[in-house]
């Protein structure tokens, strides 16, 4: 049984907003709540691909570089094109005592927690420098910095002892204070200088487990889909539990993959069958390890995977956009992809495969088109990372983090069968 979870509201933005100005509500017998913002943020983009492949060749860099348990890996450097986030979700979280509150890019792709991006960090009376360098290397970008030990707030959630990095330089986060990491503890192995510890430091979910301020290491997201770039409330993070009221049917978990890259991340196992569940059905792509990710926007595949999928849905590729484009008949033919995760089938609709055309000219597109949402990871399937279930696949499936049973869980929402698109 839960005990009352922290539940983190999201509220959808503009670009150029500040800082998220809506404020907490607190309800009797209710979780507290607190607003985030999504920023549709498109400065300097080439695509939206683009920049997806370049996180994903990140992720995948990282990860070969991280040190094994017990031994630390010399550091390296990574090239990868830096670009701005596209389509991102801003958290505002308040850093030391009494609080400085940041606007942080929420990322289950990463697990270090820091600012100085745009705002300074600010020391206050509880910070603590560890005389550690920490660094990371992200797709759109990267920061290196000093490590401080600090007090970390979100809503009413207060949880001292977090390892925060204060950034003297970064790149390719403009509009934003850094990031705020929620992805495993690995993920954050050898970022420190010299590093202490081979296993990682604790994440702000392990640490506010640790500290019973939550009963359970569990991370619960939810997205609904949004079709502008007005301040409409569309979803919410939930530490320490699940929101049940968020979905139709009950979560069913996997383990996390063992099969690396992606045991790393939030990884898992599935196949994708288009049209069908049945032997029959044309197989897009075959059981194989991936992740999920809330800082990629898109869903990733194997390359020879989406060429599959070109060919039974008909589209073309867009030079424009880098997306693969539907003509008005081939979409009212499109068919649902199904998505088997430990037995159990998700069907991502026609609706789902395609991006909103209302926000088509956002990313370059034009206004009348079909763009699907099914794009190229940039490898070939067997490479341990074969998909990247991005924001498209949450906005339509609720997702958890177990840390403590080391699992990942997916439920049906009211939005999965949504039409806004």
């Amino acid at each position: 049984m839960l005990r009352s979870p922290l539940l983190v509201v999201l509220c959808a933005a503009a670009a150029g907003l500040p800082t998220c100005a809506c404020k907490p509500i607190v309800a009797d017998g209710s979780p507290l709540t607190l607003p985030f913002m999504r920023r549709l943020n498109i400065s300097g983009i080439p695509s939206l691909l683009q920049h997806d492949q370049a996180r994903a060749r990140a992720l995948v860099a990282a990860s070969n570089s991280r040190p094994t348990r017990g031994k630390r890996a010399l550091p390296q450097v990574f090239s990868a094109s830096i670009t701005d986030q596209v389509v991102d979700y801003i958290a505002n979280v308040g850093i030391g005592v009494p609080p400085t509150f940041y606007n942080l890019i929420v990322d289950t792709g990463s697990a270090n927690i820091w600012v100085g991006a745009g705002k300074a960090y600010d020391r206050t009376s509880s910070s603590q420098p560890t005389g550690q360098s920490v660094s990371v290397q992200y797709g759109s970008g990267d920061f290196s910095g000093e490590e401080f030990i600090d007090t970390v707030t979100i809503g009413s959630m207060v949880v001292p002892n977090v390892s925060i990095g204060s950034a003297s330089i970064s790149q390719g986060f403009e509009g934003v204070d850094g990031v705020l990491g929620l992805g495993p503890r690995d993920l954050n192995v050898g970022t420190l200088s010299p590093d202490p510890s081979s296993s990682g430091v604790p994440t702000l979910l392990d640490q506010a487990f640790r500290e019973g301020i939550i009963p359970e290491d569990i991370l619960g997201v939810f997205f609904a889909p949004t079709t502008s770039a007005d301040n409409d409330p569309n979803g919410e993070l939930t530490f320490g539990g699940i929101d049940s009221n968020k979905t139709t049917e009950p979560v069913s978990f996997v383990p996390i993959t063992t099969t690396s890259p992606s045991s790393e991340f939030i990884g898992f196992e599935q196949s994708i069958t288009y049209g069908s569940i049945a032997s029959t059905a044309s197989v897009i792509l075959s059981a194989t390890a991936g992740i999920t990710d809330t800082g990629t926007t898109l869903l990733l595949i194997a390359t020879d995977a989406l060429m599959r999928y070109k060919a039974v849905t008909g589209a073309v590729l867009d030079n424009t956009t880098g997306l693969l484009k539907l003509t008005l008949a081939g979409f009212n033919n499109l068919k649902i992809l199904f998505f088997n995760i430990g037995g159990t089938t998700y069907e991502f609709t026609p609706n789902a495969q395609i991006w909103p055309r209302s926000l088509n000219t956002v990313i370059g597109g034009d206004p009348n088109s079909v763009y699907l949402i099914v794009s190229d990871i940039g490898t070939g399937s067997g490479e341990g990372l074969d998909f990247i279930n991005g924001m498209v696949f949450l906005q339509r499936f609720y997702s958890v983090f177990d840390v403590t049973n080391n699992r990942v869980g997916f439920a049906t929402t009211q939005f999965t069968d949504a039409v806004s698109n």
